[in-house]
């Protein structure tokens, strides 16, 4: 599931997409339409993704999308029901095509969109704060409260028995039933993700969202920004400590305990009933399996098998650690 809560500009000729790039040879019908642009999992007939690391061949070799953009090296990669389009830098392609695709997912203003709670229909539904703010497009369920001088920008869905602290923003999210969001969290924000190309950084457009299921926890100071072509997901049941950061497309599973100060770097994917101790960092594009503890600390670089325990930098199997470091 992408963003329900931007606009998708597309369908586009295919000419338009290859004369957008600056791309001369294809091998495709130039009035072919493509709906929508993906990534390389979700993508379906008609849709174009991208392919720019060997990382990710075994999910480029089962892509349904039509069009993918790539390099020379990777296209080999594709299946056949795949046209290759060969680009010099993919990454800085797609963030320009998904700015053609979704125009208005690129910057992240202040919502003037906004009124307060006690002029809204929610002010008979919700126990809320003062000088607490709610945007368009905001669905707020039964039994919930919001705390003073929270913002719920415009797009966000909150569910049933819900509890949001007191100066928080969220939006561009989906919360389900029974969460707690204790104070000065950000939620939904866009990603740090931008690409130098010459003397400009292009910033990438993010068209994902956070997803929090049921009976999670979200600790003071804590920010998760949402997905740029996939979603942020956070598990049933799991509990996030006070400042930790959950960057863009990451992906934790449910039962799982985090402790404070922890960073998760982008599209990383967590497992399910993993611990992870204060000050850990998980690099980026890792997964880690389930039933995994990561102790306090920790520096992971790599992934890291179901069923393990793992200390140190560069994080390691924690008798390893342990023996070395008597």
């Amino acid at each position: 599931m992408s963003n329900p809560f931007f606009k998708n500009q597309g369908p586009f000729n295919f000419s338009e997409v290859i004369n957008f790039l600056n791309i001369k040879s294809t091998k495709i019908n130039e009035e072919f339409k493509i709906n929508d642009i993906k990534d390389l999992q979700s993508s379906t007939n008609k849709d174009i993704t991208f392919f720019h690391s060997k990382k990710y061949k075994d999910i480029a070799k089962k892509t349904k999308a039509s069009v993918c953009l790539t390099t020379e090296v990777l296209k080999k990669e594709l299946p056949d029901t795949c046209i290759p389009l060969i680009v010099g830098n993919v990454l800085v392609s797609i963030s320009k095509l998904t700015s053609k695709f979704y125009p208005e997912s690129i910057y992240d203003e202040f919502d003037e969109t906004v009124s307060l709670i006690e002029d809204t229909e929610f002010k008979s539904k919700i126990k809320f704060g003062k000088n607490s703010l709610i945007g368009k497009n905001v669905s707020i369920g039964s039994n919930c409260k919001i705390g003073h001088n929270t913002i719920l920008e415009k797009n966000v869905v909150i569910g049933d028995n819900c509890s949001i602290g007191s100066n928080t923003i969220i939006r561009n999210s989906v919360v389900k039933n029974n969460v707690r969001i204790l104070d000065n969290c950000v939620i939904g924000k866009n990603g740090f993700g931008f690409f130098p190309d010459k003397n400009n950084n292009i910033r990438y457009p993010h068209i994902g969202i956070v997803f929090i299921d049921d009976n999670c926890e979200i600790g003071c100071g804590s920010t998760i920004d949402r997905g740029s072509m996939s979603n942020t997901i956070i598990g049933k049941n799991t509990y996030l400590d006070n400042q930790i950061h959950i960057a863009h497309n990451v992906k934790i599973g449910e039962n799982s305990i985090i402790a404070g100060q922890v960073g998760i770097a982008g599209s990383s994917i967590i497992g399910n009933n993993v611990r992870i101790g204060g000050q850990a960092g998980i690099s980026g594009h890792l997964k880690i399996g389930n039933n995994v503890d990561i102790a306090g600390g920790s520096g992971v670089i790599k992934d890291i098998p179901s069923n393990s325990k793992v200390m140190g930098y560069p994080a390691k199997n924690l008798r390893d650690f342990l023996k070395e470091n008597r």
